[in-house]
Parts: structure tokens; sequence; C-alpha cells
């Protein structure tokens, strides 16, 4: 059995080669940060992106080009790197309103990663209408209002850094929460760490995002203080995974080989790194398809090493786009693994009406679902309740991320009243660091994780087939949940099956 390296320098944190604004970054656009959220302006700096370019022009970015955008005009380093650079300024904290908490919330809601916060203004307007959020909170004798300031990084980690350092130099947040991908968190942490304000990230390997701050996940000592994350890792993707193939090599006697599809990312190192141990421990032989670029339009080389291997399995945590081409030419070339369990893609309905049929049976892991009997800390309404309000009002199909973003919140108020001051972030981050609750994702317990700061969330696995009524709505597609082996809470309700039958 293989041991994990040392993956420190594995996430990466782009840099603008030509420099950046610093902490004028976006000081000429008119308007708020929500503003921006909006369509407005974005960060000013040398050399800008391709999005700040098409937003300079009014034009929408598909994410074939924000991905070639990143790579030509971007200088790659990893967060750690850039922490001792002086990549950021030292801050100066100040209060600007005492009996006023500001949270920045930081969210890819365009661009390659936006599906990722399809449920943004749903979860927010759910969460400002509750009592804590509406009516404020109480610490010690004060009584605090809550004002959130949502920000999109239009999926670029440029303009992530960006945002994280805008927030909190100027914005003067005391809090900021972050989601979906390395690529939007681990700037967002990065920037958190270097001003000591206290961050909370979720929907991101844990290893992911403890590399991207220069930690090692093979040996977790290092205490980020300023940074929390709920999510899971590589244990729980292996323990989601590794039965459902199991239960399909018993039924099918399928040879325990299998295909991986890590790019050169943070989640692709992470993978390559912390997954194959588990597998090759049950007796499972790993074939790399190669640490590919993102972005790659040609899969054909990778896809018949995987062939002529004779990988009955398949596993991998591409970007959306990405796996969209290596499925569909994987069709062509009529590689057909025994079970597909994805990661990091095939989370959200746009992904499996995109590939259409060949969606059907394909496994992923689901970190929320509306089928177990979690209650929100904030207004103790159901998990169901909560999908099936976000279906009737948006008139899409729940989702993953509506959960664990709502969650966000739900932390938020529980280590902000735990606070003598809330404006004390060394007080405010080491209490995210130990929250220990329940709510609309469950329990979570950061104190009891793998690493300082970390709470794991139990995922189940799912498969996606045809959908049928729920909610009061039948959708093209649903996932359905088909093993619970770590989290019991969560019923079964489909049958897993090969997905190619």
């Amino acid at each position: 059995m293989r041991t994990p390296p040392d993956v420190g320098g594995a996430a990466e944190l782009l840099v603008v080669g030509g420099g950046t604004t610093g902490g004028q970054c976006g000081a000429a656009a008119a308007g708020s940060l929500e503003g921006q959220l909006q369509g407005g302006p974005g960060p000013t700096r040398t050399g800008g992106s391709v999005m700040d370019e098409a937003a300079a022009a009014g034009k929408r970015v598909d994410r074939r080009t924000l991905l070639k955008g990143l790579g030509a005009g971007a200088l790659a380093v990893s967060a750690s790197e850039a922490l001792a650079q002086g990549a950021f300024t030292k801050p100066a904290f100040s209060v600007a309103n005492p009996s006023t908490i500001k949270i920045g919330y930081v969210s890819p809601r365009t661009g390659a990663f936006a599906d990722f916060s399809i449920s943004d203004s749903f979860v927010l307007k759910k969460v400002r209408a509750t009592s804590p959020y509406a009516k404020g909170i109480t610490v010690g004798k004060t009584r605090y209002r809550i004002e959130i300031i949502p920000v999109d990084t239009q999926s670029d980690p440029n303009r992530a850094a960006q945002l994280a350092q805008q927030l909190i130099q100027q914005q003067k947040v005391d809090l900021l929460l972050t989601t979906s991908t390395p690529e939007t968190t681990n700037p967002v942490a990065a920037a958190a760490q270097q001003y000591h304000a206290p961050c909370l990230a979720t929907v991101v390997p844990w290893e992911s995002w403890y590399a991207g701050l220069g930690g090692n996940p093979g040996n977790p000592t290092t205490n980020f203080t300023y940074n929390a994350v709920f999510f899971f890792g590589m244990k729980e993707f292996a323990g989601t995974f590794l039965p459902m193939w199991k239960r399909i090599e018993d039924e099918t006697h399928a040879a325990k080989i299998f295909a991986g599809m890590f790019p050169n990312d943070a989640d692709g190192n992470a993978f390559r790194a912390g997954f194959p141990p588990y597998a090759e421990a049950a007796g499972y032989k790993f074939v790399d398809g190669g640490a590919y670029t993102d972005g790659t339009t040609d899969y054909s080389s990778m896809i018949e090493k995987f062939k002529a291997a004779g990988c009955e399995f398949y596993v991998n945590c591409p970007i959306p786009p990405d796996f969209n081409t290596f499925w569909k030419q994987a069709a062509q070339a009529a590689f057909r693994p025994r079970l597909a369990t994805v990661a990091k893609v095939m989370l959200f309905p746009s992904d499996a009406v995109a590939l259409g049929n060949l969606s059907n049976n394909i496994a992923t892991d689901a970190w929320w679902t509306p089928y177990a009997k979690y209650r929100s800390s904030l207004t103790g309404e159901t998990a169901a309740t909560l999908a099936s309000d976000f279906e009737r009002s948006t008139g899409n199909e729940w989702v993953d991320s509506l959960g664990s973003s709502y969650s966000l919140f739900e932390v938020a108020v529980e280590a902000l009243k735990a606070s003598d001051d809330p404006h004390d972030h060394a007080q405010v981050a080491h209490n995210l660091q130990h929250v220990s609750y329940s709510g609309i994702c469950g329990p979570l317990d950061f104190a009891a994780g793998p690493a300082p700061g970390v709470g794991i969330i139990k995922p189940v696995g799912v498969q996606w087939k045809p959908g049928k009524k729920l909610f009061g709505k039948k959708y093209p597609w649903q996932e359905f949940v088909v093993d619970n082996s770590l989290n019991k809470d969560v019923p079964i309700n489909g049958d897993l099956v090969p997905t190619f039958s």
C-alpha cells in the first residue's frame, strides 16, 4: 500500500504576472461589492484577465475561454508561497460600526464553476429572513445587527484573492465565508490567513484546502489559526465509492482494476496522492491517466490506456467541462467501465442534462440531500422543506450545495455568539475551529476532524437516473441514494446498478 506524499504545494493560487493594484482593487468601481455581484465592474489590475476584459466589453465568457485565460495570463504559485512572498499586505484593523457584524460571502456566481452557486440567491434570501440575520444577535450585553456582503469571483482565482482582500481591508468584514472548489476557497483562505481574518470554507476536499494553505495532509499537524472548513476528504470519498465498487464487483465479477482521471490541479493532485492507497488496500490496481492540464480537449490516449489495462472501475475529479468532453469521447471509443464513480462533476442536474442519456447510472457522492431528517439550527425547518421551498421559488431542482451554503451561515452564528466580542478576529477564528452543533447538514464537530479546524460531513453514494415526481415536480434527471455506508441518517431510495446496464 502506498502512502500519500507531501502535497503541500498542490493547490494553486494564481497571481497576475503584471501585479495587482493591491488594496485599491476595485476602488474605482462605482457602487458596493454586492453591486459587482449583479454585473458591475470588477477589481482593477494590470494585465487584466479574460474575465475582466470581457466584463468591460459587456461580453459573456465561456468556460473554455476562462481556463485558457487563466493559463496564459497568470503566474501559478501555491497559496503558501504567496503568503511567504508577501503577496498580501498586512492590514490594520478598525471597526466602522461597532454594533454591526459584517460577513463577506465569496462564491463563483458566474464562470466555469457557476453551477456550484446556483442556490446562492435563494440561500441569501432565506438566511436574511431568519431571526439572527433579520433581528440581530446578542453577544454579552450588546445587540448586533448582521450585514452580509456577497461577491462573485467569476470563477477566477485572482479575483477571489482580490475580493477577499477588499472585503477585509476596505469593507472591514468580521468574517469571511467561502464555497466551491479550491479555485475559490484557497485564495480566500490564503488572504484570510495573511490578514488575520476569520474564514470558513466548504465544498472543497479538506486535503485540497489544507495543502493550499501550505500544510501536509499526510501529517496534518499545522493549525492555520484563522481558517476552518467543513466538507470531507479522501477517506470519505473512498468510504463512499469503494462499497459501491465491491457490490458491482460481486454482482458482475469485474476485474479489480480502476482508472484514475486526475488533472494537474489542486483537486487532481490531492486525489492522486490520497485516493489510490485506500483502493489498493482493498485489492484494486490503479491505472493513472496522467496529470493532464485543465481544459484539455483530446483524451484519446488516456482512454486507450484505460481500455488496454482492462479498467472496470473509473474515478475522477476534473472540472465539469472536461468530464463532459472525456465522457463523450469515451462513449465513442467504447470505454465502458462497470461503474463510473465521479467527483467534482455530475454534482448538479445541469451536468446530467448536458450529457443526456450518457448520464444514466453515473455514480457520485452527495454531501447533502433533502432525505435526512436534519433541521436548520436557525429556524428548525427540515432539509425537505428547504429543498421544496427552493424548487417552488426558483423552478429549479434541488442541489447539494443548497445545504452546504446554508450551513455556512449556521456555523457563523455559532462562532459569533460564542465570542465575547464578535469584532475580535482571533477569538471568532478560534471559535470557528471548535464549533460543535447540528444543523441542516447534520452534526458537525470541527474539533474532532482529521486536521485542525476541519469538520467532516458524511456523504452518501448516489446514481443519476431518469427523474420522478418529488416535491411536486418531475425533473429529467435525479440523484437517487444507492449507498449509505457512511451515513445511515440518509435513507436509500434507489438501486445500485452498473453504469452501462
